[in-house]
């Protein structure tokens, strides 16, 4: 997800939906230590991967903090992952330190792959017939001609979205059956993804946040119970001490108030108790955004200050935060 500009989502959001994912470069890890290789830098248990579940990851720095938020997906003996554009320099030149410890094993970019947002079961059935009913959980994979369909976190509001990975060209039939979905913006992708409470980094917001701080383990891409990885010490012990204090909400904008820049400070009576981690303007003259709050703050009034007279309003998310509830106990 890129940070807001110019660009304008449809709102509501519509369905079914075409969207084309150009802002994320989709990179090929493969060869005899691409599952170590991925085992020491990200937070996800690699073997988990499979053509069958496609599970959320992040890697970051010693000090637990995210410099990527991507997918893994197995392509056979493979393993793909997207990143921004935006951060891909950073990011990969980061990985490749780690990457040269394995003898046979590349990184590289997968220059005809492209990722492809869907919105409404509609879509996905497209593509792969009861497509809704099959993958019926978030990351749940299928392998289908010309590549990968996954679900995705759906919206607050319940509309069903899909990420299909194209790796190869696709067949006639299937080329027609994408071809026919009307296609929208980006913009409108980044809508949905805030909707749903997914969160993505920019180069501002690269190195900001723990991964649980963007409800990470919550889209299933923290794994707790795996060995070590970098970052690990730091992620464990803020999950099993409970020393969350601050985490991902949805907020919107009401029309005729300018779009919160990503890095914006969220305010309670002049105290910032948040940040902006992504924003987008609506169709209809208001905007959304997910921010990085205080748990202690967090239904307070709140504003920015694109807009210092105009609370923000607390919207839903699709999952539970169990961490903001202190008589509760995570078991993720």
């Amino acid at each position: 997800m890129s940070e807001s500009g110019a660009a304008v989502a449809q709102f509501p959001l519509p369905s079914p939906a075409r969207i084309m994912a150009d802002d994320q470069i989709i990179f090929r890890i493969s060869g005899p230590g691409t599952d170590k290789f991925l085992q020491g830098q990200f937070s996800q248990q690699v073997e988990d991967a499979t053509e069958q579940f496609s599970p959320r990851a992040s890697a970051c720095t010693p000090k637990g903090r995210a410099y990527c938020l991507t997918r893994m997906v197995r392509d056979g003996s493979d393993i793909l992952i997207a990143l921004p554009e935006a951060l891909v320099e950073e990011t990969v030149t980061h990985l490749r330190k780690y990457l040269m410890l394995f003898r046979g094993t590349s990184m590289e970019a997968e220059s005809d792959a492209r990722l492809i947002g869907l919105l409404g079961a509609e879509s996905a059935n497209a593509l792969l017939s009861g497509a809704a009913e099959q993958l019926s959980f978030p990351s749940d994979s299928a392998r289908i001609s010309g590549g990968h369909l996954i679900r995705t976190m759906d919206t607050a509001e319940g509309l069903a979205r899909f990420e299909f990975w194209q790796t190869e060209e696709l067949p006639a039939d299937a080329h027609d059956a994408l071809a026919r979905i009307p296609e929208h913006s980006r913009a409108t992708w980044q809508a949905s993804e805030i909707a749903a409470g997914v969160p993505g980094l920019t180069p501002d917001t690269r190195e900001s946040f723990v991964p649980q701080m963007l409800n990470w383990q919550h889209l299933g891409g923290v794994h707790f119970k795996k060995g070590c990885y970098t970052g690990q010490e730091v992620i464990a012990r803020m999950h099993f001490l409970g020393q969350l204090k601050k985490s991902l909400f949805r907020f919107s904008c009401p029309a005729g108030t300018e779009t919160p820049e990503v890095g914006m400070a969220l305010k309670n009576e002049g105290r910032s108790v948040g940040e902006i981690v992504n924003a987008i303007g609506l169709s209809d003259g208001s905007s959304q955004c997910l921010a990085v709050v205080r748990h202690d703050a967090a239904e307070e009034s709140l504003v920015t200050d694109a807009a210092p007279e105009t609370p923000l309003t607390l919207l839903p998310l699709p999952y539970r935060v169990s961490e903001r509830e202190p008589a509760e106990t995570s078991d993720t």
